[in-house]
């Protein structure tokens, strides 16, 4: 009996030690969780709408960008007044950004000063920005600028450089002072769910703008805007755009390419599912006439809708939205662009303009199953030195 005693005794210490042993296995692993979130009020931020939380955040990025495990910057509601800031990587781990409130520029435009960014992120990787608001006060700038005073060189509102694997959804951004999102030296970015909004008036606030990065998807997003809903620039490759919905804007533009002699191409891009109301532009590639080496070639738009746009289907090898203009020759060598299924209504007679240069025609251009009136008149369309085929139904005529 005594040695049975024993070893139930044995038992019962061996289940305790291994419940034990458990809980503490439980407990460590939810202190490291509560550790992996970064709520901003922690490290001093206020949600009042008037003290500087510059720092504040700057802290909680040190933190999580030094955490060896999946770490989250938690943003709670309220406004956080944010000025010009700088989140820099490599970090150790995955950073999730979540924000469930409101970050506000300061209303003072000079705040932002020179810096020629508000929000911006260089060499990270494995980061993810979800949800909140951008709110860059941006009208006292364009008011500046409309004036002809002295003024600042203008911010983009939130920007990534030199970064890979990067996921943007579901921000709102608002009132930018020049770009909103911005995307260069970039790889694997997935943008999708945003809403974009500045008025019709507003100079340079391109929604999307994409250079030198490769592996860039925008998606299900709603712009409306003072410039392109979204610009793709030199060394642009493999770019996907799919159910975007854009206007007041000056449409999806390639370009403007062929600003320098030595310039990088863009390549593979397409552009489908696109709605556009109301727009200056609907699918635009665009470069100044000038001497390059660039080149914009593989573009597919297709699947698109119309709502009364001034230029719907557009090359523009003669760019110059100012008085100074070049008058050469464009470099720029656009190539295998593909049109197909597109469909609506021009707010012009021209509903097709291909004005390429002369040095460099535009060639393999291909138009399928396009469909596009103007009010009780017949849609036109218009080449020069460009040439291609159609197939389908294509209204209005070609002119290749």
């Amino acid at each position: 009996m005594a040695k049975s005693s024993v070893v139930i005794n044995s038992s019962t210490n061996s289940s305790w030690l291994l419940l034990v042993s458990f809980l503490l296995i439980v407990a460590t692993s939810l202190r490291q969780s509560e550790a992996a979130v970064h709520n901003v009020l922690s490290y001093g931020a206020k949600p009042d709408g008037r003290s500087d939380s510059t720092k504040a955040f700057q802290r909680a990025w040190t933190s999580a960008c030094g955490s060896a495990a999946p770490a989250t910057i938690y943003v709670p509601q309220g406004n956080f007044v944010l000025g010009p800031v700088v989140f820099t990587g490599p970090c150790k781990s995955r950073i999730l950004f979540q924000i469930a409130g409101t970050l506000v520029a300061p209303s003072n435009y000079w705040s932002l000063g020179n810096s020629g960014y508000w929000i911006l992120f260089i060499k990270v990787t494995r980061v993810q920005v979800y949800g909140g608001t951008l709110n860059a006060q941006g009208s006292g700038y364009w008011a500046c600028r409309s004036s002809g005073n002295r003024c600042p060189v203008g911010a983009m509102s939130i920007s990534f450089q030199w970064s890979s694997d990067v996921v943007i959804s579901g921000i709102t951004s608002m009132n930018s002072q020049m770009f909103h999102i911005t995307i260069a030296n970039s790889a694997n970015v997935l943008i999708r769910s945003v809403k974009i909004r500045a008025p019709a008036q507003s100079p340079n606030t391109d929604g999307i703008h994409i250079s030198s990065s490769t592996g860039v998807t925008v998606a299900s997003s709603s712009i409306m805007t003072g410039d392109d809903c979204i610009s793709i620039g030199p060394g642009s490759k493999n770019v996907w755009i799919e159910r975007i919905v854009c206007g007041p804007g000056h449409g999806i533009s390639v370009g403007s390419l062929g600003a320098n002699a030595n310039e990088d191409g863009v390549e593979n891009v397409t552009v489908t599912g696109a709605v556009f109301s109301g727009t200056q532009n609907g699918v635009r590639i665009k470069s100044w006439a000038r001497p390059s080496n660039g080149f914009a070639r593989t573009i597919s738009f297709r699947n698109i809708l119309m709502k009364n746009v001034f230029n719907p289907i557009i090359i523009d090898q003669n760019y110059c939205p100012s008085t100074n203009c070049p008058n050469q020759n464009s470099g720029v060598k656009i190539s295998r662009v593909t049109y197909k299924n597109i469909k609506g209504t021009s707010a012009t007679q021209v509903a097709m303009n291909f004005t390429c240069s002369l040095t460099n025609p535009c060639w393999g251009l291909a138009l399928q199953n396009i469909e596009l009136t103007y009010l009780t008149k017949q849609a036109t369309s218009s080449c020069k030195n460009a040439g291609g085929s159609s197939s389908g139904i294509v209204v209005p005529r070609s002119c290749f």
